[in-house]
């Protein structure tokens, strides 16, 4: 069987196999604003059968705080759906291959981190022609056996500072990744936060206002929203998808003081899913 690699070193399947294994943690299910609606404990489980050429995903789901009885999921697959793509170090996302307003849209972001990963699903609704963000779920996870602790919150003080990055960039239709370095310089001064991003070809500058749980980018032509979340992590995404203007749905995830890793699925302004980048950066 072969695999489709958008990577002459790894292949997507091989990326997907750095999944592996029992991985202990919780579904985390949050409102638009970031509060925390429902949660449930989980175990999802990826073994590799006839020599990993076919992946068993068991995902076994206990108690919830709202009461529903804990349930068992076995899914087997021996391919890759064309909605999802996986880097190296075994991130991946997947989520719609093209937006629409009368429809639910949204993506799923994985980050890994030694023997820890977070995923958060950020979902949309379709209604009356627009497409509001209506849903988040985080998903924290360690690999069963593993001691690896959990982040605290994430606040807009620990973004401050200057972030060199390393950015690797996927499309979906497999031709040769990008690679390439990036800044971002964070500095806060009272609520107003400022960011300034600089990459090939790209210099942005945003100010954002903060409050405890979010920083609002209104000043641009679509708005932002960037929660900070449990776990060092962060959704940033519009409350409304724009109509005909290319956007962008992004996951964060501060694995250290010094280590925050990005993944951004961007969208075309016909709403075609376009690329998938993965950044991981250092905060000297």
């Amino acid at each position: 069987m072969t695999h489709p690699s958008p990577s002459p070193e790894l292949s997507q399947w091989q990326c997907l196999l750095k999944n592996l294994g029992a991985w202990e943690g919780s579904f985390t299910r949050l409102s638009p604003a970031g509060a925390e609606v429902s949660s449930v404990p989980t175990v999802v489980t990826l073994e590799g059968l006839n020599q990993n050429e076919t992946i068993r995903q068991t995902l076994e789901f206990g108690e919830s705080t709202t009461g529903d009885p804990p349930t068992t999921k076995v899914l087997e697959y021996s391919s890759l759906n064309r909605s999802t793509l996986f880097f190296e170090t075994g991130a991946f996302s997947q989520g719609s291959l093209q937006f629409s307003p009368f429809g639910d849209f949204g993506a799923e972001f994985g980050l890994i981190a030694g023997n820890r990963r977070m995923r958060l699903v950020e979902l949309f609704h379709g209604e009356n022609g627009e497409s509001r963000l209506s849903s988040l779920t985080l998903i924290r996870e360690t690999l069963r056996g593993s001691s690896a602790a959990e982040r605290p919150p994430l606040t807009a003080e620990q973004l401050v500072g200057t972030w060199q990055g390393r950015a690797v960039t996927l499309y979906p239709d497999w031709r040769s990744p990008e690679t390439y370095s990036t800044t971002l310089s964070v500095s806060l001064d009272g609520t107003q936060l400022q960011q300034h991003l600089t990459a090939p070809g790209l210099s942005l500058s945003t100010t954002g206002s903060v409050t405890p749980t979010a920083i609002h980018f209104t000043q641009g032509s679509t708005p932002l929203q960037l929660l900070l979340l449990p776990d060092g992590a962060s959704a940033n995404t519009p409350l409304l998808v724009p109509k005909g203007k290319p956007f962008f749905l992004e996951a964060g995830w501060l694995i250290s003081p010094t280590q925050r890793q990005r993944m951004i699925r961007r969208y075309d302004a016909q709403g075609g899913w376009e690329s998938l980048t993965l950044v991981e950066e250092e905060k000297a």
